[in-house]
């Protein structure tokens, strides 16, 4: 099938041609005629799989096809075009990559967008909302802000996406969602994407979408077929020698390394760019302008490794990226099929290398079982794992610092390890690790205005982040 069978216009046709694409994929193929149609999409499609463009250019000639309408009366807005499309996503890199596809596919004829995100000031968001964007693209967390301080008026939406909402009730933020579907109108088009269909996805799916037209291209929790995966068996201590020996043999070129923690990635940047390997980490903690330069110098090749954190790896778009290595696997057995998801992408083939010591056997284990299958290990010759050596229980924190619970502001861990009474212990015990959303917002008590107060929960050595809603309560993931 060719992209002109859609019911797309010439000028989407042409911009689509122009960024080289002759076919669609499957999730653009079956989701855009819906879309176009004017109906709710309920849509299952893994990253990589061009669901972006699937929502973003049925929804350009939408914007293109009718004019956008002016309060009447208002002569302050007269001419100035209202919000129609607001498009939520878990995290400040997927917004930018969203507006961007926005700004590309509209090139001929193009509308205003802007992004709203957390970890930047407000004015120059201030500044773009006053300008009248068509499109906004924004995270939870920020987008409450600009509500309570009454600068974004969402009171014109007509189309509403929630891009990989799986991640962002992950995060926590079904809160925030529901406050913000309480200020769109009640007539609107809605498009829900998501690479997973948990039991949550489908309570927000059934409250939030009409008759939707239902797309499954991504089953659930199947890696990408053009993902070559192994595991390299190691000592736990000598990761980080093979990982340099892997980049400096030439065995690895550009690639993207994971870690659990923030404080993990600073590290091992640190130690490779000691290698002599050109390395830049990528997380939490960094500013948006870092994160920024540091993806720009990975995609031209000024960097051979970037390390990151799931939370900001998350939405991360590098055309053929040929390597992810897994420098420790992830807490929860689901994010692997998300991190290789990175490579494999646009028919390109990718390979995925997990670096497993004998720590994370167990977890190796579970992310085989969603798997279905065993993935092949090959040993390194020269880092042949030490037989004698016993598992240790793996332990989230930061240097010098003992794991802290997650809970209400401040709180520590109780004097003796001992826990809260009354507090359920959690199956399995251990610790879950920590992920980063946006800030939380809720409306101030009565009497105080419209100032916003934001809840947090605080990490040693780490960013503050949100608690999430009751069903996650001190169950928030890093």
């Amino acid at each position: 099938m060719s992209f002109d069978r859609l019911g797309l216009s010439p000028e989407l046709l042409r911009a689509v041609a122009d960024q080289g694409y002759t076919e669609p994929t499957p999730v653009q193929a079956e989701a855009i005629p819906h879309v176009l149609a004017g109906r709710d999409v309920l849509a299952g499609a893994q990253t990589g799989t061009g669901k972006t463009a699937a929502f973003a250019l049925p929804i350009l000639q939408r914007l293109h096809a009718t004019s956008a309408p002016v309060a009447a009366g208002d002569r302050r807005d007269a001419g100035r075009r209202r919000i129609r499309v607001l498009v939520l996503t878990p995290t400040r890199e997927l917004a930018l990559q969203v507006e961007e596809s926005f700004r590309v596919y509209g090139a001929t004829r193009p509308v205003r967008s802007t992004t709203i995100y957390g970890g930047v000031g407000y004015g120059p968001q201030v500044g773009a909302l006053r300008r009248g964007p068509d499109v906004v693209v924004a995270t939870p967390g920020r987008l409450l802000d600009h509500v309570g301080q009454q600068t974004i008026d969402l009171s014109n939406v007509e189309v509403l996406v929630l891009d990989e909402a799986d991640r962002m009730l992950d995060m926590g933020f079904i809160r925030d969602i529901r406050k913000i579907l309480a200020l769109l109108p009640s007539r609107r088009q809605n498009l829900l994407f998501s690479a997973t269909f948990s039991d949550d996805i489908r309570r927000l799916a059934d409250g939030l979408l009409r008759e939707p037209a239902q797309v499954q291209v991504a089953p659930r929790n199947i890696a990408a077929e053009l993902v070559r995966q192994l595991v390299h068996p190691v000592d736990r201590e000598r990761k980080r020698e093979l990982l340099s020996h892997l980049v400096r043999s030439r065995r690895l070129d550009q690639t993207l390394v994971f870690t659990r923690t923030k404080h993990g990635a600073n590290r091992l940047a640190e130690q490779l760019e000691k290698d002599g390997i050109a390395a830049a980490a990528i997380h939490g903690n960094k500013s948006q302008p870092q994160r920024v330069r540091a993806l720009a110098d990975f995609k031209a090749g000024r960097v051979t490794v970037l390390v990151a954190t799931d939370i900001a790896a998350r939405g991360l778009d590098i055309d053929a990226l040929p390597h992810v290595v897994n420098y420790e696997l992830p807490m929860v057995a689901q994010d692997y099929v998300h991190r290789i998801g990175r490579t494999g992408r646009a028919g390109v083939e990718g390979e995925a290398i997990s670096l497993v010591c004998v720590d994370e056997m167990k977890m190796l284990r579970d992310i085989e079982d969603i798997l279905r299958h065993r993935i092949p290990s090959e040993v390194v010759p020269g880092f042949e794992p030490d037989r004698s050596i016993r598992p240790q229980p793996i332990r989230l924190r930061s240097a010098g610092h003992r794991p802290m619970r997650v809970g209400r502001p401040g709180a520590g861990p109780r004097p003796g390890g001992g826990q809260r009474p009354g507090a359920a212990p959690r199956p399995g015990g251990g610790s879950r690790p920590v992920q980063r959303p946006e800030r939380s917002w809720r409306p101030a008590p009565s009497g105080q205005g419209d100032r916003t107060v934001p809840r947090f929960v605080v990490m040693p050595g780490e960013r503050l982040a949100r608690t999430g809603d009751r069903t996650r309560r001190d169950r928030v993931r890093d």
